[in-house]
């Protein structure tokens, strides 16, 4: 678990739920008998390629959401079936997918992940908090083509090892930034995907502005992706003016009705 002193209370408290999810988990599979799953991963589905490919050609890079709550909204959507809304993700032109898997506060779930990928052709990230080499391992057992990295949980040496872990197995990493002093410190890894966070982790408010103030210190050669409080044409078309290509949008789609058709609308 991370010791930063700085970590939001409702992460510290995600965390700490996790690592008693993961200590079960432990116990019911060990890491090694995780290593021996890993032969029978399905091959990996290149996750950031797949945004590229969408920017390359002038569209946006969208990576669509599946969550069926949040701590600070509740239940996004009653009627959820990870399958479907993968396929309608599909339809409606995503280039990659986020699968929440977190149960406590996200009611997630793994098997989530695997339905999503096993509908579409899409590549995912797992969605969670990681801050285990466990979870890494998890991930690429469960078919999972990137993780996400969060900064704010993690210290240099847990982001080091467990990115290097994740590169060692074929994933991508999105790593996860809310500010410039943790954009400072996913630079130093040296990946190539960074993820801005537009919701304060602390207030819960979301400002686009978060992008737009850190974007300018995201080196040539990075894809940055902003995160969060995209929910209309003009938010999509201010950050493409802005020169940013890659979205992770969740909440405008899960309560929509069909949520492939809301993200044609917002992307077309």
């Amino acid at each position: 678990m991370s010791g930063l002193p700085d970590t939001p209370d409702i992460l510290r408290r995600i965390i700490a739920s996790k690592v008693e999810r993961v200590q079960e988990r432990r116990r019911q599979i060990s890491a090694s008998q995780l290593e021996s799953q890993l032969a029978d991963a399905p091959p990996v589905r290149g996750f950031r390629a797949a945004l590229e490919a969408r920017i390359a050609v002038g569209q946006a890079g969208v990576i669509a959401e599946i969550k069926k709550a949040s701590p600070s909204k509740g239940v996004l959507r009653e009627d959820f079936d990870p399958a479907a809304i993968a396929r309608s993700y599909a339809r409606g032109g995503a280039a990659c997918l986020s699968v929440l898997t977190e149960a406590d506060f996200f009611a997630g779930a793994d098997a989530h992940l695997e339905q999503a990928r096993t509908a579409c052709h899409c590549p995912v990230i797992r969605k969670d908090f990681i801050f285990d080499d466990y979870q890494v391992l998890e991930a690429r057992v469960l078919g999972a083509d990137c993780v996400l990295l969060i900064v704010a949980a993690l210290d240099d040496a847990q982001l080091s090892a467990l990115y290097q872990r994740a590169r060692s197995l074929g994933m991508d990493v999105l790593v996860e930034v809310h500010d410039g002093a943790e954009l400072d410190r996913a630079l130093r890894l040296g990946g190539d995907l960074i993820g801005i966070n537009n919701r304060d982790l602390r207030s819960f408010e979301t400002t686009l502005e978060t992008t737009a103030r850190l974007a300018p210190s995201v080196p040539e050669g990075v894809r940055l992706v902003t995160e969060s409080g995209i929910h209309t044409r003009d938010d999509v078309a201010t950050m493409r003016a802005r020169g940013i290509d890659a979205f992770l949008v969740g909440e405008a789609f899960m309560r929509a009705e069909s949520p492939g058709d809301r993200l044609a609308e917002l992307f077309d």
